[in-house]
């Protein structure tokens, strides 16, 4: 009988299909597979019959033959192979009824058609109920909602006679005990399939998030998604920022895949509309063209399939990979010639690890993005650094010279009140000149991030002191230094130059901004691993606004007091500086009207 052929299969297809019979077989589980040759099993030892078939529904078009029980050569030829269901449904229409089962006898066969499938080698008896070499006796097997589930098929009986009435009812019992055990088995493997692609998806995006790099990220991704897809590989073909032409394609096996510019045009056009569909396309020779769901027509279809069977690829899947409206790209999953269709389960996983890849893509080229304004602002700054030194170097020079001979002409030449009241102007003018100048190359000193931290041990109370001696003799009185602890341990890890200039425009500030009456107390404590140095005073107080910039770059606040002071708006910005070289940090609180404390933490020696 033709049990369970490939459609037209010759001697020659036929052997190559049994070389990889072992190989489509092993998509369904162990547990599968002797679940349903138990069933196959049943037949040939209790009913009556020496061969047995169980065929399962893989796709819309296809059942294939996953348990041969009984004769050798019918397992070897059989097992494995695909059965259009098509085909088998029109040899159907000629059936007789008996029951579950379906028969057709040869003498019903059309003998101008060829006869496929396996056909037994047996010398039927002279009798008129005798059972012939092209009988087909085969029960359609289907679920509780009327869907065919696969296919019961059995050759050979044992007394060489067709069944007869008690015997048909015997087999339809088995019948129906089969396509009981065939739905338990289909629906667990079902089960184990979601659950093994659940787990796939779930490995994948782990790995994909995080990674940043998207060729190493497909790398890390694809033993996932061999192993939970069953594939042969997979690549990835990324566009450009522009979402048009080729970005890259990335293969998780470090192939290189070359694909011809117009199957690339294909790729990218389908990858586009599979995304707005939000649907995987599938191409397989085993399964005719839909359009809505491979996204190209059938003569791309066919130049698709020829382009696989060229790199050894028998299907795949076409997965459109995105995020929110964008398509970024499209994720291939392949299978050899031979290999097992996609199950419904893999292609609803497939198009959720198309839309994670679509987020990882996504954030890998923000990232990039992000990269790249870095290193630009860095660029800039660090021109700006440069420009500020050589402005500065450029200034002093002069300056230096004007304030010379402003100090030669005032003390030797005998000149008029008006004309020492002018030189007296331009020499503040000049000092403040210098000022600046003075606070723009600390500025670049300490923003400068190429400048080595030479660091030891600093005495921060010996810092203090020796800043508060060298304040005015008249400021002196107004500031009072207090050390909380073991003076003896208030030492810090740093520069001992910067840790002075820290100091010095700390207490400066302070004097400048508060009332001549007041004091300026500076704290020494120890925090754990932090020397920390509080500065308060009970000044003119800074505002919240105010404080969100502070230690930005020539900031000045617009209140009256701070505008009636002379300053750079440096002073604060490379007190930040410095505390950031030494990997420190400061905090301040200030209430307006009453005061200011800036308190810095340094790491201890």
């Amino acid at each position: 009988m033709p049990m369970d052929p490939l459609t037209d299969a010759a001697p020659d297809a036929a052997v190559s299909r049994v070389a990889v019979a072992d190989e489509a077989t092993s998509w369904a589980d162990a547990a599968t597979r002797d679940a349903l040759l138990v069933i196959a099993e049943g037949i040939t030892q209790l009913a009556g019959f020496d061969v047995a078939a169980v065929s399962v529904v893989r796709d819309s078009q296809h059942m294939q033959v996953m348990a041969v029980a009984g004769d050798d050569d019918a397992r070897d030829t059989l097992l494995g192979t695909f059965t259009p269901i098509a085909r088998l449904m029109e040899e159907l229409d000629h059936a007789e009824d008996w029951g579950m089962f379906k028969f057709v006898p040869q003498e019903a066969l059309d003998p101008e058609v060829e006869s496929w499938g396996w056909v037994p080698d047996i010398v039927p008896l002279s009798e008129p109920d005798a059972w012939q070499p092209l009988d087909l006796l085969v029960a359609p097997l289907y679920g509780p909602d009327g869907e065919l589930r696969g296919t019961l098929s059995i050759d050979c009986p044992s007394d060489g006679r067709r069944p007869d009435e008690a015997h048909r009812w015997i087999l339809n019992r088995y019948a129906e005990q089969a396509a009981r055990a065939l739905y338990v088995a289909v629906e667990r493997e079902a089960f184990a399939d979601q659950v093994r692609v659940l787990s796939a998806t779930r490995e994948v995006v782990r790995n994909a998030t995080r990674e940043r790099n998207i060729g190493v990220m497909l790398e890390k991704i694809q033993p996932s998604l061999i192993e939970g897809f069953r594939c042969l590989g997979s690549w990835i073909h990324t566009f450009d920022e522009d979402g048009h032409g080729l970005g890259a394609i990335y293969s998780g096996d470090g192939a290189r895949i070359e694909m011809p510019q117009h199957l690339v045009a294909i790729a990218e056009r389908a990858a586009s509309e599979s995304w707005r569909a939000q649907r995987v396309g599938l191409v397989s020779r085993h399964i005719p063209i839909d359009e809505r769901v491979a996204q190209v027509s059938e003569p791309e279809f066919e130049e698709i399939l020829l382009f696989l069977e060229e790199i050894g690829v028998g299907s795949l899947l076409f997965v459109p990979v995105g995020a929110g409206r964008e398509c970024l790209g499209s994720l291939v999953l392949t299978r050899a010639l031979g290999g097992a269709e996609w199950t419904p389960a893999e292609v609803d996983a497939a198009l959720e690890v198309g839309r994670d890849l679509g987020r990882a893509v996504l954030n890998a080229r923000a990232l990039d993005r992000e990269r790249e304004l870095v290193r630009e602002l860095k660029a800039l700054d660090d021109y700006k650094s440069k420009l500020i030194a050589t402005l500065s170097h450029e200034l002093k020079s002069p300056l230096a010279a004007m304030l010379a001979n402003i100090e030669f002409l005032t003390g030797s030449i005998d000149l008029e009140p008006g004309a020492l009241d002018v030189l007296a102007a331009v020499n503040r003018g000049a000092s403040r000149l210098v000022r600046v100048v003075e606070d723009l190359l600390l500025l670049a000193k300490v923003g400068d991030p190429h400048l080595p931290l030479l660091t030891r041990p600093v005495d921060v109370l010996g810092a203090v002191e020796d800043v508060v001696n060298f304040i005015p003799l008249a400021d002196q009185p107004r500031i009072k230094v207090e050390v909380q602890g073991d003076a003896a341990a208030m030492v810090a890890m740093g520069d001992p130059a910067e840790v002075d200039i820290l100091v010095t425009n700390l207490v400066s500030n302070a004097l400048k901004y508060s009332d001549a009456a007041s004091t300026v107390t500076v704290t020494l404590s120890r925090d754990e691993e932090w020397v920390v140095l509080a500065c308060e005073d009970q000044g003119i107080g800074i505002s919240e606004s105010d404080r969100k910039q502070l230690f930005r770059e020539f900031f000045r606040s617009e209140s009256a007091e701070v505008k009636a002071q002379a300053g750079t708006g440096l002073g604060l910005t490379i007190v930040d500086r410095i505390v950031t070289r030494h990997l420190g940090r400061i905090e301040v609180d200030s209430v307006l009207g009453e005061g200011s404390t800036f308190r810095v933490f340094l790491p201890t020696a």
